[in-house]
């Protein structure tokens, strides 16, 4: 198993480990709903240094690009971010990933930690016939999310940065406590507000301190992945490997605004036929109307008990204190307002299908 940077600092604060993509991390310190609302009322921070972050340069790299993920990179203004995916051969999603332009031809693209062996190795193949520069930072650098409503006003002191001037989606190279030519960018993953952090692994530890310092007085607490999970299923942002993965088109993910077709990418053609026939299956996200807690892999079912679906996350929500989670359905019976029931053990609970998000803060 791998350590990130900071896995001493974790494991002094109490954090409990767990292992994680290859990774040894922390699932949480003084418990999920108390670190959850940390972030939903103030701010926390996530060491994210687990994820991957690979660089594509050159002449070639918007062609690479352009070819190997979904989304329409050359809409891409340095300083701009773009949420995308790489599609498969099979219409599925190799992984989901963040695509930067830090100069003319320059991109950091950030993938998922469990994914970056495979996702080098797509690129890598695709590369072949295009040319453009990659290299593999993955192991270099280190990533903190400070995230929550008060995020912006407790880092502002330690950074010449305008930090109200990064919209989500948007990113800006600065100072930042102290260490020079940071990036700083607003893709956070738990609809809070706030900001990531990217720095060299031996900087991390020079940071955690620094940010610390900075939001004491704002009740700044560290935040373990648990909460990130439930954060992030709150907002109704898909997890690889529970509600997107090889199989699942972006598509029936939901992930129609992300798949442009002005362009040829890996398998355009069958993920264009499939929107011109209509997909069959669509996540769908739900609240349970009685008490209960869905998990994933548990069943959804109708009124008469048939299974229609299953579940790829679920949680109890601590900001809204009921039992909720997205799944997989006939898209005949995935509109807004529809009952279901889900097989949480021997009991079927009745739920509601519901617009994202969940949390609407």
């Amino acid at each position: 198993m791998k350590n990130t940077a900071l896995t001493h600092i974790h494991e002094s604060l109490g954090a409990k480990m767990v292992p994680f993509a290859g990774y040894n991390m922390p699932v949480q310190y003084e418990g999920v709903t108390a670190e959850h609302l940390t972030v939903r009322n103030a701010v926390g921070v996530f060491d994210v240094s687990h994820m991957g972050e690979f660089l594509v340069e050159g002449s070639k790299a918007l062609t690479l690009l352009q070819k190997v993920t979904s989304n329409d990179v050359s809409k891409l203004a340095i300083g701009d971010a773009q949420y995308s995916c790489f599609p498969n051969d099979e219409g599925g999603i190799v992984d989901d990933l963040i695509c930067y332009r830090l100069k003319e031809f320059t991109y950091l693209l950030v993938v998922n930690a469990s994914n970056i062996e495979k996702d080098w190795n797509w690129i890598e193949k695709h590369n072949k016939a295009i040319g453009a520069e990659l290299k593999n930072i993955s192991d270099e650098y280190s990533l903190l999310a400070i995230q929550g409503p008060k995020a912006l006003e407790a880092m502002q002191s330690l950074t010449s940065v305008n930090l109200s001037e990064i919209p989500f989606y948007k990113f800006k190279i600065g100072d930042f406590a102290g260490i020079e030519q940071v990036i700083i960018s607003a893709t956070g993953y738990t609809g809070s507000g706030g900001f990531e952090i990217y720095v060299k692994n031996d900087q991390i530890e020079q940071l955690w301190k620094r940010v610390f310092e900075a939001g004491a007085s704002y009740g700044i607490k560290p935040i373990g992945l648990a909460a990130r999970d439930t954060l992030r299923l709150e907002m109704g942002y898909c997890l690889y490997g529970n509600d997107i993965n090889d199989t699942t088109s972006p598509l029936e993910a939901g992930l129609g605004w992300i798949t442009k077709f002005n362009k040829e990418f890996v398998n355009s053609d069958h993920l264009k036929a499939q929107k011109e026939t209509g997909i069959t299956k669509k996540l769908v996200a739900f609240e349970l109307t009685e008490r209960g807690i869905p998990r994933h892999n548990y069943t959804i079912v109708d009124g008469e008990g048939k299974q229609i679906g299953v579940v790829t996350s679920g949680t109890m929500s601590p900001s809204l204190s009921k039992g909720i989670g997205m799944g997989y359905v006939p898209k005949e019976i995935s509109k807004p307002g529809t009952k279901i029931f889900i097989q949480v053990r021997k009991k079927q609970i009745p739920a509601t299908i519901v617009k994202l998000p969940f949390y609407k803060g």
